[in-house]
Order: structure tokens, then C-alpha cells, then sequence
């Protein structure tokens, strides 16, 4: 059959149908109804004399065709898209582009002042919509591929392209009356012992978590947070610990009554990357967004260097030996 026999806009339907197993959710990926979308299945179950989706039981699964054609017509459309970038050009000054980028609260606060300051000088007609990060959508490709941008923590198994842009370690946060404070200082008793403010993105530990389950200090959580923007303010006046990111604990310092100490162990790296997805690599416009991002992110100046306070490792029957006068 030659190509004019058919429409190729339906590959990039057959393409949404078969990642999404959902004639709605394509629907909504592609900015077309559910009717039409319907339709667009009914043509090509016509054309190919397959199912390609059946219902089992409440959810849609791929028919063995179905599966055969998927990674086909991915990437076939990846080298369209490879093939149709090559012709076009991005001129970010006189531009309209409109962008979408994914990001947590804290890189919000952090990242986003410096870059639309960029932005503005460069291509003051370029709109970007921000996005926060919502349940599940660190562990499906789905939604990198509705936007333009992620930027979250390197450690997700996102799919796609990742680069670093930004660094930053964390901190224990705390009310600078808080009675564990000892020449402003917290020890890692005091993080077995107090309650804690945490912050929960995704469906794995963070960084901070996993260096206190190394070390034995399981946390006892009184609160949870879907952000890290809000936890100053819950330290504020309680007896609540807290570990963020340090670049934005200074930020917020000033507002919230609390205060910043070293961590108890050594420094936690929190490295904040960009994720995109392939179909968007070559794109011209997209190469200037992920240069603006780099180039914003090496800006950003190092933290200052944090005194730490060596972990003891000669007690290895004990994670935090100080624990075991207590007993």
C-alpha cells in the first residue's frame, strides 16, 4: 500500500492509543475528543484487521499485533520528527514559543527567578508554563512526553534524556529555640529522637533518607508534605526537625522563623537534572531551552562549604554510638 493511501496522522493516534491503552487519555494527549479518537481507532482497526486494544476486564491491553507495531511506528515517528527539525529555525528573540516544563516546588524557588530573568533578555516572547510534579508521574513516560522539561532529582528511573544543572546538599532545619540545638549543632540522636517534617515526591527515598536508613536512623515522621516549600514554616515554633536542600533554606530563612545547622553525617549531594524526551532532541527550539536551562544552572554559585561533623565508625554495633549510653 503506498503512503498516499492512508492518512499519517493516524500514526501519531495509533502511537498514542498504543502507549496510553486508553482512548481517552489519548484523546487528551493529542487535544482531540473522545468521539474523535474513537473514530481514529475504528479506522485503524479497519486498516491493520486487528483489535489492537481489547478489554480485559477494566483496562485496555495491546493485542500481539499491537505489540509488533508499537516500538515500529515509535520509531518511525522519532525520525520524522528527526527528519522535519532540520529544516527549521529558532530565533529566540522574535519567537512566540511557548514551553512547558515540569518542576518541584524547590526548584521553583531556586531556579525559575534567574531563569525568566535570562529569558527575558533573550527572547522576551517566549512563554513558559510551569508544572508541578504530580503523583506517579516520575515512573511513567507518559507525562515526559507531555512536556518539554522535567527537572527533578537524578535517581528516578525516568526514561529519556537527563542532564545535571544544579547541585545542592542538604540541611537539618529547625526553631532556632528548639532545646537540641547545642552550639548549633544537632547530632544524630537528635534526629532519632525528634519528630520530623517530611517531604514525599515520587514513590522512592530521597537522597537524605537513604544516607539516615544507612546509618540507622529510621525518622519518626509526624508530618508529610507533597513540597519541600512549606516545611520551614511547620519548624517555625515546634519541636519538628527538618532536612531540605540548602539553597532553599536560606531563601526562606528570613520569612519563617528557623535556622539552618549542619547535617550529622556527611554531605548529602542533591542533584537536580533536566529530563526530556527523544522525540524532542533535535528539535531547534528545544536545543535553545536546554542551553537557557544549562547555562542558568552553571550560574547558580556554589553553596559555601558546610562544617560536618564526622560519623564515628569505630562502633559499628552501633550506627550513632552516643545512642548506646542511653541503654
Amino acid at each position: 500500500m503506498s503512503l498516499g493511501a492512508i492518512d499519517l496522522n493516524l500514526l501519531l493516534a495509533l502511537e498514542a492509543l498504543l502507549e496510553e491503552k486508553n482512548v481517552t487519555h489519548a484523546g487528551v494527549r493529542l487535544c482531540t475528543s473522545q468521539s474523535g479518537m474513537s473514530g481514529s481507532l475504528a479506522r485503524l482497526r479497519r486498516h491493520f484487521n486487528d483489535e489492537l486494544l481489547v478489554r480485559v476486564g477494566r483496562e485496555y491491553e495491546l493485542t500481539p499485533l499491537a505489540e509488533r507495531l508499537l516500538p515500529l511506528v515509535q520509531a518511525s515517528l522519532h525520525k520524522a520528527e528527526e527528519a522535519l527539525s532540520l529544516t527549521r529555525h529558532f530565533d529566540p528573540e522574535h519567537s512566540r514559543q511557548r514551553f512547558s516544563v515540569v518542576m518541584s516546588d524547590y526548584v521553583m524557588t531556586v531556579f525559575v527567578e534567574p531563569l525568566l530573568r535570562v529569558i527575558a533578555q533573550e527572547a522576551p516572547g517566549v512563554r513558559i508554563d510551569f508544572h508541578p510534579i504530580v503523583d506517579g508521574q516520575l515512573e511513567t513516560e507518559t507525562h515526559l512526553r507531555c512536556h518539554d522539561l522535567m527537572i527533578v532529582p537524578l535517581g528516578y528511573q525516568i526514561p529519556g534524556v537527563s542532564e545535571a544543572v544544579m547541585h545542592d546538599r542538604f540541611v537539618c532545619l529547625v526553631d532556632p529555640d528548639n532545646p537540641r540545638l547545642v552550639d548549633g549543632r544537632l547530632g544524630l540522636r537528635d534526629l532519632a529522637e525528634m519528630p520530623h517534617a517530611a517531604c514525599s515526591i515520587g514513590r522512592g527515598n530521597t537522597p537524605v533518607g537513604r544516607q539516615l536508613e544507612t546509618l540507622g536512623v529510621t525518622p519518626k515522621v509526624q508530618v508529610s508534605t507533597p513540597g519541600f516549600s512549606v516545611l520551614p514554616f511547620l519548624v517555625s515554633g515546634t519541636d519538628l526537625v527538618t532536612l531540605v536542600p540548602e539553597r532553599l533554606a536560606r531563601r526562606y530563612e528570613g520569612f519563617a522563623r528557623c535556622v539552618a545547622v549542619p547535617t550529622p553525617f556527611p554531605d548529602v549531594p542533591l542533584v537536580e537534572a533536566m529530563h526530556w524526551h527523544n522525540n524532542r532532541h533535535a528539535d531547534p527550539a528545544h536545543r535553545w531551552l536546554r542551553e537557557t536551562v544549562r547555562k542558568v544552572g552553571a550560574s547558580l554559585d556554589e553553596p559555601p562549604a558546610q562544617e560536618i561533623t564526622a560519623v564515628d565508625t569505630t562502633h559499628a554495633e552501633h550506627p550513632f554510638p552516643e545512642l548506646s549510653s542511653a541503654f
